[in-house]
């Protein structure tokens, strides 16, 4: 180290040559605001100086192109791309993201501790940093069935592991406030560390209540009023848009000198078209500065604003001492890295990798065969006990759903799909451990006219839901998904018109990302024939079983009022 420490040294004095200067760069100083010409001096994958006149082993004249840090997507769910961690890098590395702070509460749902170290040992020997906070909520609630649980000395064996940061998101916001032991002492585990947030809608005496807990952040803000108290409060926000959650135009008006530093932008649940097409946090920045944020204030909540929030100062700005992380383009007002550096190699040029990855670990027994149902205890017949029914309103771009109560469509004593009034039936059957629980309710807003869709990605519980206009589609979806080891189907009467299969915990392919994304394209492609509008029916789907977003989800367990935080009935009295 120290050794190390003395090159580096001459090397930024200019005594000794460097591994790599960056020469004829416009460089996006994150700290000074400006953007100024300079040299970047690279020694053992550091910075060792900013200025003019180094030499160096290797010469790279970026002939006044724009270099920033390396891109950070400040929250993610790697298992939304549907592929394990070194595919995702495969996606993201090109378009600039070198880090990604990760939650894999997904694959702990389904296996507990093995499934977080399944992900960790993904990452490793890549040209990609993946930090992984501590799966906070496993199981979210009570009020559906998982496949694991993890406790707070569960979390805290995982607190050494290197590439752990913290804790992640803690969605029972109730349970917080309310001042659940259980929760208390995950938090309390993590003390002194970073400590993520989730709490939709939370205001008033209740958020300040969940903010002295020692939680600091939240990604599910979706009016500036919202951020804005939060904000007041000292929590740093970060701006989502996924796939099925679209917040970051809405919350844009937040941005001010005075509120800047403590945004960042986040990803959350991006599908892989969305990823590969549209992009990931590089994309975020693209929209920012189209909404008329300058470049340089949407580039450092990219990069120095996540960076220091997560306690990272090896990382997020071009200066001496910091990891060569970095990404040069041409276009300000709409930055598409042509050239992305890790630890001051180059990992990708023109939007194409430009190394090699080692190959895969293999997957452990706990993350494979992960489908468990009885047929025989699944029905999904409803019975008519009244004349009102609770409905789930899915919103479209939003986690977030209404409570609708209307008239129940019944027929011949049953509660029936009715797709002339966009009212379709919806089972989450739990198949972790075979036990028989299936979950009914309607839907209104996916728009299905006939067949059905179904998942094993179900937030975050992760059983099988299936959404249909009638129950033979219904159960041919369902029964396809099951029989594929997990995954998403598209079914019509006793034909299964699409597939895609997910054997990695029922969440992740082991295919490409660029082969899922077209299986992935075939099953929207069908649903969408089959009459649903949305951009991504299998997303929506899978967070209409979220039972910690308002306002109305449905678990195996039954109807989840979010708001009164308790199982209610399908029918309504009176």
């Amino acid at each position: 180290m120290v050794a190390s420490l003395e090159r580096l040294l001459a090397v930024a004095r200019g005594a000794e040559p460097a591994d790599l200067v960056l020469r004829r760069a416009q460089l996006v100083n994150v700290f000074s605001g400006e953007i100024h010409p300079a040299e970047v001096a690279i020694c053992d994958g550091l910075i060792a100086g900013v200025g003019t006149g180094y030499e160096g082993r290797e010469i790279v004249d970026l002939d006044g192109a724009f270099l920033a840090p390396g891109f950070i997507d400040a929250h993610v769910h790697v298992e939304s791309s549907m592929v394990p961690p070194r595919e995702f890098a495969r996606a993201v590395l090109p378009r600039g993201v070198t880090t990604a702070v990760t939650d894999p509460h997904e694959i702990a749902n389904v296996a507990g501790l093995a499934g977080i170290r399944f992900m960790l040992d993904q990452a490793r020997d890549l040209p990609f940093t993946m930090l992984v906070n501590a799966s906070s909520c496993v199981p979210a609630t009570d009020m559906g069935t998982a496949g694991a649980k993890l406790d707070a000395a569960d979390l805290a064996a995982l607190a050494g592991e290197p590439g752990v940061l913290g804790l992640a998101e803690v969605m029972n916001f109730p349970g917080v406030v309310s001042g659940d032991p259980s929760l208390l002492a995950k938090i309390e585990a993590f003390g002194g560390r970073v400590i993520d947030g989730h709490c939709p809608g939370l205001r008033g005496r209740e958020l300040s209540a969940y903010v002295a807990a020692g939680i600091g952040s939240d990604h599910e803000c979706t009016s500036v009023e919202e951020a804005r108290e939060k904000l007041r409060l000292g929590m740093t926000i970060y701006i989502r848009e996924a796939t099925n959650a679209r917040n970051l135009r809405a919350l844009l008006p937040l941005v001010s000198a005075e509120t800047e530093r403590h945004l960042c932008f986040c990803t959350d649940d991006r599908q892989p078209g969305d990823l590969l097409e549209e992009g990931s946090i590089d994309h975020l920045v693209r929209m920012a500065i189209a909404e008329g944020v300058h470049p340089v204030t949407a580039i450092r909540m990219a990069t120095l604003n996540p960076a220091e929030h997560f306690r990272l100062f090896d990382r997020g700005a071009v200066a001496p001492g910091r990891r060569a992380d970095l990404v040069v383009f041409r276009e300000l007002e709409a930055p598409r890295p042509s050239q992305v550096y890790v630890a001051g190699r180059l990992v990708a040029q023109d939007g194409k990798l430009a190394v090699s990855f080692p190959p895969p670990a293999a997957s452990p027994a706990e993350v494979q065969n992960t489908v468990r149902i009885d047929w025989s205890r699944v029905d999904l017949s409803i019975p008519a006990k009244g004349e009102k029914v609770r409905v789930i309103g899915a919103i479209p771009d939003q986690l977030i759903t209404e409570h609708l109560v209307v008239d129940a469509p019944l027929r011949d004593g049953l509660v029936q799909s009715d797709p002339e009034r966009d009212l379709l039936k919806m089972a989450v059957i739990e198949r972790h451990r075979g036990s028989g629980n299936v979950g009914l309710g309607l839907v209104k807003g996916v728009g299905l006219k006939r067949g059905a869709i179904a998942g094993t990605v179900a937030h975050d519980h992760h059983n099988l839901v299936v959404i249909g206009a009638d129950d033979r589609s219904m159960l041919t979806a369902a029964r396809a998904v099951a029989q594929a080891g997990g995954g998403q189907a598209v079914a019509e009467g006793e034909k299964v018109i699409a597939l895609l299969p997910l054997p990695i915990a029922g969440l992740m392919s082991d295919l490409p990302i660029e082969k899922v994304r077209d299986r992935m394209a075939s099953l929207i492609s069908a649903a969408r024939a089959l009459g649903s509008p949305l951009h991504d029916p299998f997303m929506a789907m899978s967070f209409l079983a979220l039972e910690v977003i308002p306002k109305l989800k449905l678990t195996d367990r039954g109807l989840v009022d979010v708001e009164r935080f308790q199982l209610v009935p399908l029918f309504v009295s009176g």
